[in-house]
């Protein structure tokens, strides 16, 4: 048995209305709360807000947050005590990132990779009120730089002091929210469990779960969405499926679905959905055993069929889930031609740090191809 290392974070908090605890364990003082727009409309964050002293809200994160709105956060954050996180990936990422900043002021440009960032923030808490990115329960924060490229720090500095799940506060989601967010879920613990760097006995064991929370309860929340236990299982499986994935780091999916994001600002879970199937065919010579393990523990039925069976079946089995659930199927229903097959299989190149973790290469023409069986 090769030897391994596993790290986990954050103290985790759980249940229906564990977000309204936050006042008695962030410590005294002004918090920075950070959020965005269709958050505070929506009112998700109202009855937080009310039980913290007098914080700082700081609600202009976009989708793929960019430098200029994670250094007008620090900015917004001068004199804070601690930090909450509070929404989709895009506020706890940038949450994470302002926590540490101004606690140490260190120049954001000597802090891109791994192990870089080894001062000490402040006190930070993350609520995610979607159950897709796990972002949570992870020590990495992506951040956009130059219009379009995302550009990561991955530090355990980063990592929340608590991280809260709510289900009470992803009730009133959006049908395609909540498929696109549980499909980028679903990705994240594929992609560890098929991780070719660092993967391991406990990071299988948290994507396991969190595939098998996913593939049962993912269709329960769309069609019924007041669903309270379906919301907090998938919930439960964002944040292991976050877990697995800061331990055994995501890969190939991930990697051509940034440009999607990055040049066309299609949200990062149905980036994520649409390249899903097209690049586990690409990777089946590689990865088939371990997508054979994943077919057969989610359709017992498919033991019998072989190894090459079981596999096949896993994939058409996601693509069932995610046309189920109503997630897009193909490029062109986001607004990209032929013509975008170059710029998107260039840009996906830059992803180095994604493409090393994938089972099999991806090349430039691999990555074309395969933007070309997704339009």
């Amino acid at each position: 048995m090769q030897g391994y290392e596993f790290r986990y974070g954050p103290h985790l908090i759980s249940g229906p209305g564990a977000a309204r605890r936050l006042a008695e364990v962030l410590p005294a003082g002004r918090s920075l709360f950070v959020t965005d727009a269709n958050v505070r409309a929506l009112g998700l964050a109202d009855g937080v807000l009310a039980a913290l002293p007098d914080p700082i809200v700081f609600d202009a994160v976009e989708e793929d947050p960019s430098r200029d709105t994670l250094m007008a956060a620090v900015a917004a954050g001068e004199g804070c005590t601690s930090v909450v996180g509070f929404g989709g990936g895009s506020p706890m990422d940038v949450a994470k990132l302002a926590a540490y900043l101004i606690a140490t002021g260190e120049d954001l440009d000597t802090l891109w990779g791994v192990g870089k960032a080894l001062g000490r923030k402040l006190p930070l808490a993350l609520v995610p009120t979607t159950a897709g990115t796990g972002s949570e329960a992870t020590a990495v924060t992506v951040i956009t730089v130059g219009g379009s490229e995302k550009r990561g720090v991955n530090s355990p500095a980063l990592y929340a002091d608590w991280a809260v799940l709510d289900a009470e506060l992803t009730l009133t989601l959006p049908r395609h929210v909540t498929a696109a967010t549980g499909i980028d879920a679903m990705v994240h613990a594929i992609e560890a469990y098929t991780s070719a760097r660092r993967k391991n006995p406990m990071s299988d064991m948290f994507a396991r779960k969190a595939l098998r929370l996913i593939s049962d309860n993912l269709l329960i929340a769309c069609d019924r969405p007041d669903d309270l236990e379906a919301r907090g299982k998938m919930l439960t499986a964002a944040h292991l499926a976050g877990i697995a994935f800061d331990n055994a780091p995501v890969a190939g999916v991930h990697a051509l679905a940034y440009p999607l994001g990055g040049h066309f600002h299609v949200p990062h879970g149905l980036s994520n959905a649409l390249m899903l199937t097209h690049v586990l065919s690409h990777n089946m010579e590689a990865a088939r055993p371990l997508y054979a393990e994943l077919g057969a523990m989610l359709d017992p039925t498919s033991r019998d069929i072989g190894q090459q069976g079981q596999a096949q079946a896993f994939v058409q089995h996601l693509s069932r889930l995610s046309r189920a659930a109503g997630v897009p199927q193909r490029l062109s229903a986001v607004g990209i031609g032929p013509e975008h097959l170059d710029l998107l299989a260039s840009e996906a190149m830059k992803q180095e740090r994604l493409l090393v973790n994938n089972p099999c290469p991806i090349t430039e023409a691999d990555a074309r191809r395969l933007y070309e069986a997704a339009l």
